[in-house]
């Protein structure tokens, strides 16, 4: 079994307004130092199969299927040997 790790999150060149709103509360926060601030998500996935290819496969596929947009957002995926087992 693998844990794929899929991080998503909008194109640099798309406007991130939850993530222009959630700066300007760090700011009035008094975090001044935070210069930019993207929102994305985050989705892990169990995927029960032998070979390290076959788990990356199939979270590229449902990535593209599924879980992102391919129009406004970009999407990093990490796959790992899940040697403890799901908890569910």
């Amino acid at each position: 079994m693998y844990k794929a790790s899929v991080q998503i999150t909008l194109r640099s060149s798309i406007l991130d307004p939850q993530g222009k709103a959630t700066q300007h509360a760090l700011h009035n926060l008094g975090y001044s130092a935070v210069d930019r601030v993207r929102i994305g998500k985050h989705i892990e996935m169990w995927i029960d199969v032998a070979e390290k290819a076959e788990a990356e496969r199939i979270a590229q596929a449902a990535c593209k299927e599924l879980l992102s947009n391919q129009v406004m957002e970009d999407y990093e995926i990490s796959i790992e040997k899940d040697h403890a087992g799901a908890t569910r």
